[in-house]
C-alpha cells in the first residue's frame, strides 16, 4: 500500500477512499482509525516510558559530577546552556535538558511534514521514524551515546508525530464533524499508553537499573512499528502523483491565507495554555520527590508513578469529554474549537492554583499525595479539550496541499512551550512553592482568555466553509 499525503478534494478521491471516509465499524469511525491509534499507543508508550525516567535519571545519576564526563559531547552542551543561563546545578541541568528534548519532538514534525509531501510520503517517512526512534532507545542503554540517542529520537519523532496525525485527518472530509471526536479517540490510546509506560519503564529503571526501563521503551517502539505496518492496507490511499502536484501548484484563496495567518498567530497563545500540563514530567516530580509523602504501607512509591495515576485519571476525563460533546450535539449547538479549547484553558488553569494551596501546606509538612489526584483530575478535564481539539482544528483549517506541514506548525506550539516550562522549572529552586505554582495558574488562565478574544475577533476564519459542509454531506 503507497504512503498517504495530504488529501485532496472529493473528485480526487478513488472510490475506496471515499467507502473508506464513510467506513463506520471502529466505534462510529473508519476502521483505519483504530489501527492507527493502536499504533500511536506503543509510539506513546515508549516516548513516555523514556519521558518518566529522564529527568530523575540525569539529576539522580547521569549528571552527577562522577558521571558526566562519560557523555560523549556534554561539556559542550553544557557549555551552550550555561553560557545563557550561568552555572546549573545537576537538577537545573536535568530539567534544561529535559526541557530541550520535550521541546525540540514537537519541532522536528515540522520537517518530517515536509518531508512526507514533498519527498518520501507519510508511509515511508512514518516507518523511517519508528525505526529511528526504536535505535534511540536502545542507545539510551548506554552513557556514553546519551546525546545521540536523543538525535535519534528527535530526528525519529519528527518523521513520525505530525504524519501519523495527518493521517488519522485524512479519513476525513473537511467538513465531517468526526473530526474532533476523532482526534480525542485518537489522543485516548495515548493516555492508555501513558498508563502503562511509568508503571512498566518507570518501576524497571527506579526500581532495577535505569537501562531495563529505557530497553522496555524500545521494545515498545518495534511493537509499534509492525502495528502500523500490518493496518496499512486501512488507510487512505496516496492521490495521483499528477493530481497532488496539480492541486499544489494552484493559488491559495484569500480565506486560505487568512486561516494560515490566525493558525501561526495562536502557537504563542497555545503555548502558554500547556504550561500547567507539560510540568507535570519537568518539575512536579522534582516537587513531589521532596515534599510529598509517597509511603505506601511502607513500601517507598516510586516517582514516575505519580505519571501513572496523571495518566489513569486523563483517560477517564477523555472518555467523559467525548462523551459530555456527544451529549451535549443532541441538545444545543456544539461549540467549535476555539472556543472548547478555551473552556479547556479555562479550566485546566484551576491545577496549578491548587499546587500553591499544596506548597504553602509543604512549609510546615509533607503533602499527601490526595494534591496529586486534585491537580491531575483539574487538569485532565481542561486538557481533554485542548491537544485533541487544536489538532483537530489544524487538521480541519489547514489548506489540503499543506496539511502535513500546517499540523508540523501546531506543533510548535509545544516545541516553544516545553522549552519555556523547562525554563520555568529553574525556577523552583528560586521561587516560593506559592509563587511557582502561582505564576502557571496565571500563564494558563491567560492563555483561555485569549483564545476567547481570538474567537469572538476572527473566530469565523476558522469556521467550516459551505464546500466543506457539501463535501461531509
Amino acid at each position: 500500500m503507497s504512503s498517504v499525503l495530504p488529501s485532496v478534494g472529493a473528485a480526487a478521491l478513488a472510490p475506496d477512499a471515499r467507502n473508506a471516509r464513510n467506513d463506520r465499524a471502529f466505534l462510529g469511525h473508519p476502521v483505519g482509525l483504530g489501527w492507527l491509534s493502536f499504533c500511536e499507543l506503543w509510539e506513546r508508550f515508549s516516548y513516555y516510558g523514556m519521558q518518566a525516567l529522564l529527568v530523575l535519571y540525569l539529576s539522580n545519576w547521569l549528571f552527577k559530577p562522577e558521571n558526566i564526563g562519560n557523555v560523549a559531547g556534554m561539556d559542550a552542551l553544557r557549555g551552550v546552556i550555561e553560557g545563557v543561563t550561568g552555572p546549573r546545578s545537576p537538577q537545573q541541568l536535568a530539567s534544561a535538558v529535559f526541557g530541550l528534548y520535550a521541546g525540540f519532538v514537537y519541532l522536528t514534525p515540522l520537517f518530517g511534514g515536509m518531508v512526507a509531501d514533498r519527498l518520501l510520503g507519510r508511509t515511508k517517512t512514518i516507518v523511517i521514524g519508528a525505526v529511528l526512534m526504536a535505535l534511540g532507545h536502545f542507545l539510551m542503554a548506554f552513557e556514553y551515546s546519551f546525546l545521540i540517542a536523543l538525535l535519534c529520537l528527535l530526528l525519529g519523532v519528527g518523521c513520525f508525530k505530525g504524519n501519523i496525525a495527518a493521517q488519522v485527518g485524512d479519513l476525513y472530509a473537511p467538513g465531517d464533524t468526526r473530526r474532533a471526536s476523532a482526534f480525542q479517540i485518537f489522543m485516548l490510546a495515548v493516555q492508555i499508553a501513558v498508563i502503562a509506560a511509568p508503571i512498566v519503564c518507570g518501576t524497571l529503571g527506579e526500581k532495577v537499573a535505569w537501562h531495563w526501563g529505557f530497553g522496555a521503551a524500545g521494545v515498545g517502539m518495534v511493537i509499534g512499528l509492525f502495528v502500523y505496518l500490518a493496518g496499512r492496507k486501512y488507510l487512505p490511499p496516496e492521490p495521483a502523483r499528477s493530481v497532488a502536484a496539480k492541486e499544489k501548484r494552484a493559488p491559495m484563496s484569500g480565506r486560505e491565507v487568512a486561516a494560515i495567518v490566525l493558525l501561526v498567530a495562536l502557537l504563542p497563545v497555545l503555548m502558554l495554555s500547556i504550561v500547567g500540563n507539560q510540568q507535570f514530567n519537568n518539575a512536579f516530580p522534582l516537587w513531589s520527590e521532596k515534599n510529598m509523602d509517597l509511603v505506601l504501607f511502607g513500601w517507598q512509591v516510586p516517582v514516575t508513578w505519580l505519571q501513572a495515576v496523571d495518566a489513569f485519571i486523563s483517560t477517564a476525563t477523555m472518555l467523559l469529554s467525548i462523551g459530555f460533546w456527544k451529549w451535549w450535539s443532541t441538545r444545543r449547538q456544539e461549540p467549535d474549537e476555539l472556543t472548547k479549547m478555551a473552556i479547556g484553558s479555562l479550566l485546566a488553569a484551576g491545577a496549578p492554583a491548587l499546587m500553591v494551596i499544596a506548597a504553602g501546606i509543604a512549609q510546615h509538612e509533607k503533602v499527601s499525595f490526595v494534591w496529586t489526584l486534585g491537580y491531575t483530575i483539574v487538569n485532565d478535564l481542561g486538557f481533554a479539550n485542548i491537544l485533541p481539539v487544536g489538532l483537530a482544528l489544524y487538521s480541519r483549517a489547514a489548506p489540503r496541499r499543506m496539511e502535513g506541514l500546517l499540523i508540523g506548525v501546531y506543533y510548535l506550539h509545544l516545541f516553544a512551550g516545553n522549552i519555556f516550562v523547562g525554563w520555568l522549572a529553574g525556577l523552583l529552586d528560586v521561587l516560593p512553592g506559592q509563587q511557582f505554582w502561582g505564576l502557571h495558574a496565571v500563564l494558563v488562565g491567560a492563555a483561555g482568555v485569549l483564545l476567547l478574544a481570538a474567537k469572538m475577533l476572527f473566530g469565523r476564519v476558522l469556521l467550516p466553509t459551505a464546500k466543506d459542509e457539501a463535501v461531509a454531506a
